[in-house]
Formats: structure tokens, sequence, C-alpha cells
């Protein structure tokens, strides 16, 4: 039987070469002096993968284009902070939204509200067509190329959270290009090295994929799965956890590593299978105190890591080996493992994807209690 998780994580490579320059095209066309030049304060908003892409480009759109950014929940944003955001008619402020479908009730209400308190947007979404869209400013059409074979079918996001994280890599490019933090060379340079991310993970999966299979055996008995991670991998723990949740039902928890440390280190379970996500550079320090704490405890611990975090490294009972890269990018790498991780604990315990939409749920709605799409917009800020 195809385990068509496994299936889009190994067409990665393929579809970095697919999309790479149609959507750079783009994104240099849409975000222009008249965009970029003045901002002091960028947004970007979502709602579950395309929330954690927007907290793992936080540290790419602030160390290369030096302007303040706030990756935020849609629903956080619409309803508690854009009202809040002071006015200006200087094109200052401004939210990236987004939302594959371009239907999120929540990321349309967070564009609607930015309008209202007079903050720029833009959409990014694979539907031009969509609400989305119209709420926005400016669109940016991310296309996600579709497999025939999987047609209709639901299977947790993986091509989608990838091309939304290269996107957003993409901008943060430009935006530096555009205010000159970047020279055209210095960009060039970046791109490329985006651009040949495709052999790293390449690499990643072929080197990963025997070991994250072993370690779904060895943690076969375990209802619980706990990632952590720090800075941008912050977005990784949380988007691995997820995966897990879709595909297998397992419960999952993302964490920060210094939450961790505060919570976690206190759970009454002893061998809780805990992942430990390290791009093996700000957060090499704590991390690696962090991962000899689980181990005096009595954890299960894997670790996601470059071979160069060796003090990290030696402590795990399973090291999923990923390429050492700039530690803004390192999400787009390390979540490779945790969505094999995921998918093969799903194949092993023969569960299907999101439960079927069996048991009250529904594709559409979540059986009518957790919508997202036909949910409440609000039509104006309340202060």
């Amino acid at each position: 039987m195809m385990n068509y998780m496994v299936e889009q994580i190994n067409n990665l490579p393929d579809l970095l070469n697919q999309i790479f320059h149609p959507l750079d095209e783009k994104i240099r066309s849409k975000f222009d002096g008249d965009l970029c030049l003045r901002l002091e304060r960028l947004f970007v908003v979502g709602c579950g993968d395309s929330h954690n892409a927007a907290l793992g480009s936080e540290l790419s759109f602030e160390s290369l284009t030096g302007i303040a950014t706030e990756p935020m929940n849609s629903m956080t944003f619409a309803r508690y902070v854009a009202g809040f955001v002071p006015k200006t008619d200087l094109k200052t402020n401004l939210v990236l939204g987004i939302s594959v479908s371009g239907a999120v009730a929540r990321t349309i209400e967070a564009l609607k509200m930015s309008t209202q308190a007079g903050i720029a947007t833009v959409a990014i979404t694979t539907n031009p067509d969509s609400s989305l869209a119209k709420a926005a400013q400016v669109l940016l059409d991310v296309p996600v190329p579709q497999n025939p074979k999987h047609e209709g079918m639901a299977i947790p996001g993986i091509h989608s959270y990838f091309i939304n994280q290269i996107a957003l890599a993409l901008i943060a490019v430009r935006m530096a290009e555009v205010r000159g933090e970047l020279n055209d060379t210095e960009a060039e340079n970046i791109r490329t090295e985006i651009l040949n991310l495709a052999l790293k993970i390449e690499q990643t999966i072929e080197e990963c994929d025997p070991i994250v299979k072993q370690a779904v055996l060895e943690f076969k008995k375990s209802k619980e799965y706990v990632f952590v991670g720090s800075g941008p991998n912050f977005a990784t723990a949380l988007f691995s956890a997820a995966k897990v949740l879709e595909a297998s039902g397992d419960s999952a928890l993302g964490q920060d590593v210094e939450e961790w440390a505060h919570l976690q280190y206190f759970a009454r379970e002893i061998e809780t299978p805990t992942i430990i996500i390290s791009a093996g550079e700000r957060d090499l320090s704590r991390v690696e105190e962090v991962g000899a704490a689980a181990k005096k405890i009595g954890r299960s611990l894997a670790v996601i890591s470059p071979k160069s975090a060796s003090g990290l490294n030696k402590l795990a009972d399973f090291h999923f080996p990923v390429p050492h890269v700039k530690e803004m990018f390192s999400p787009i790498i390390t979540a490779i493992p945790g969505e094999l991780f995921a998918a093969y604990r799903a194949e092993l315990i023969d569960e299907p994807y999101f439960r079927g939409f069996s048991g009250g749920r529904s594709i559409e709605e979540g059986g009518g209690i957790s919508r997202i799409r036909t949910s409440e917009i609000w039509k104006n800020w309340k202060p």
C-alpha cells in the first residue's frame, strides 16, 4: 500500500526545482519599492500549518531586512492586535496573510481588520479567486502543483507547507534587496543557496528514512510524542506535532526548548519519546542542557540536528542527521524527519489520515464544531 505522505516527502527536491524560478519572478514583481521601502513593522499571519510557516520565517525577515517582524495566529492578530497598531499614511505597516485555500475565515478576517486599521495587506494563497485574495491589496498567487493520483484525497500538508516556507524566504530576500540591505550579488547568492537546498533535502531524506523507521518501531507502544525546538525551529516542533496528530491521531505536542524545562520536565510519564530539533547554532548550548535533562529523567530521546552538534547528538537514542544550513533556513530541512516519523507511525498502526473524518468530523467543517471556512467574520474591529 502506498504511503502518500512519504511519496510527497520524496518529491520535495523536484518540487523545489519546479517552483523556484516562477515563484521568485512573481515575488520580484509584487514586492517593489512602493510596498517595501517605508516598512517599519511586518506581521505574518495564518492558521495551522500557515501559522507555523509564519513562525519559522521570523528570523529570515529580521536577519535579512532589518524589519521588526511579528508572526501571529490570525485570530490573535485580527481581534486583539490590528486595532491597536498606530495608523499611518506612510505604509510603514504590512500584513502577510497566508492561507493555501484562501478560504480560512480567521485569515480573511485578519486582512479585513488590517485594512480597517490602515495597514497594507498581501494575500499568499493558491487560490487567486478566493475571499482572501479579494480582501488583500496585493495578491501573491502561490500554486501548489497537484498530483492527479491524489485528487480527492485528504493528505496531511507537506507540499503546501514547504512551498509557503520557500515563498516566505524569497520574500525576505526580495525585501532586503529592495531596501538595500543586500546588494544584487548578495541577493542572488542567497537565492542560489535556497535553490541548492534541493540537494540537501535529498540527502536528509536518504539518511533519515531508515533511522526514522527504526525509531517508529522502537516507540511503537508510546501514546504521546513531544517535539521540542527553539527560535525558527519552534515552528518545526509545532509542525511536526501537527503531522503526527493528523496522520496517526496520537497525542503530540510541540514545545519551546526553554518551556520544556519549565513544564514537560515534570511530566509523570517517564519514557515519553522526546524529539529535540536543533539548527546547531544559537540554540545549541541550551538544547544540550535540555537533552541531558531529558535523558536523566528517563525520556526516550531523538535528535534532529547537524552532525556538528556532537555534544547533543551523543545523548540521543536516535539521531536524525540534517545538513548544516543557515539557521534562518533550517526549518525547511528540519521538518523532514518529523514528517517521515508521522507518515511511518500512521502506516505502522494502520491509521487513516485525519481519522478518515469519522466520529462526527467533517472534511468541510469539522462536523459543524471546528468551523474553519464558515465561521463568523467580524465586520468591524471592536475596541
